[in-house]
Formats: structure tokens, C-alpha cells, sequence
């Protein structure tokens, strides 16, 4: 055991211990690292003592491949910021608050070539080259209580945009991200601060 070091993430990911065991074994050969735990990777060290220090320092310089990050969402409730961590996005729901009505509708159009610049997905469809594209259409309105209504997929970002667009209160953008929390349509971990 006095060959080995324990590295210790800083937060726990089982995806990322494997990664950086992973990077270890490819830089100093197999077997050198093992990942014990989501937080916890046993690397064997020289038996040298002269020569763990420098073993350390090249190990300090591995390159790994960061994991994505998780889907999270931050809300500062007193001050209404938002921080979205990873790619979160929302599952088809409807949720009624005060007077606030925001609609968001993904429409997918299939484009010929040669119609104009389009990021989109190409197809081939017999013998011929199509395109289609995403065209997302956003509708905000103060009306008495409607729903807003989300086709599956949609980005958490638009939702927020939408609501700040409005003046919406961070009290409201806390309450609706709750009750999206609340039904299993938001697809993030949710931390009020």
C-alpha cells in the first residue's frame, strides 16, 4: 500500500473517475490507475522514493476528457439570477401561473436545396438532397391565466428567456421552475439558493 496514492475528486462522478483512470493507464502504461469509488482512484507509484515526486508532477499533467457536465439548474431566489449548468431541457408539460402565457412551438420544414444558407440535417430521398430545419416560434403574452404549453425537447434557456422578457419576478421564475420540477418535466437537478 505505501506504492500506491489515492487521488480524490472533488465531487463525486463515477464517469469521471473511470476517465481519469482511464487517461492514467494510456500515459504510464495498464493496471497503474484503478478507480475504487465515484470519488476515489488508486494510483500504483514507483517503489523508488526518488522518483515519486517526479512521478507525481508528470502525473499532475495527465490530460483527461472531462465528462459533460450535469444538467443543473441554479436559482437565486432573491435576486431572480438563473445559472444552467449542461444541457437541460424540458419534457412536454403545461403549467398555469398568474397571468403570464408563454407558448413555444418547434416546427420542422423541409427545405430543397438550394432555397438559401439553412443549418439543418441533410437527407438524400430519391436521388434528390433535402434539407430540414428547426424553426422554434416564441409567444409571450400578459393574459389572464393561460398555460404555458412545451413540445418535448425545448431548451430550459428559452423558457427563461421568455420569461425575463416579461419582467417576470424572481419570485414566479422560482415557482414556475419548481412546479416543472415538481411534474418530472424538468430534465436537470434543480438548487434553490
Amino acid at each position: 500500500e505505501k506504492d500506491n496514492i489515492v487521488l480524490n475528486l472533488q465531487q463525486a462522478d463515477f464517469s469521471q473517475a473511470d476517465n481519469i483512470a482511464e487517461a492514467i493507464n494510456e500515459t504510464f502504461g495498464p493496471d497503474v490507475a484503478t478507480p475504487l469509488d465515484s470519488t476515489s482512484i488508486k494510483v500504483r507509484t514507483p517503489r523508488n522514493p526518488s522518483q515519486k515526486v517526479s512521478f507525481i508532477g508528470l502525473l499532475e499533467n495527465v490530460n483527461f476528457e472531462p465528462v459533460s457536465p450535469k444538467a443543473k439548474v441554479v436559482v437565486n431566489s432573491r435576486t431572480g439570477t438563473v445559472v444552467i449548468g449542461g444541457d437541460v431541457r424540458i419534457s412536454p408539460a403545461a403549467v398555469a401561473h398568474g397571468s403570464l402565457s408563454v407558448k413555444i412551438q418547434e416546427d420542422t420544414k423541409l427545405l430543397s436545396e438550394g432555397t438559401g444558407t439553412v443549418v439543418g440535417t441533410s437527407a438524400t430521398v430519391a436521388g434528390t438532397t433535402a434539407t430540414t430545419a428547426a424553426e422554434t416560434e416564441l409567444d409571450v403574452d400578459q393574459q389572464p391565466a393561460r398555460a404555458f404549453v412545451f413540445d418535448p425537447g425545448i431548451q430550459l434557456q428559452t423558457l427563461v428567456d421568455a420569461l425575463n422578457e416579461t419582467g417576470t419576478t424572481a419570485t414566479d421564475m422560482v415557482a414556475i421552475l419548481e412546479a416543472l420540477r415538481e411534474a418530472g418535466s424538468l430534465r436537470a437537478e434543480l438548487i434553490i439558493i
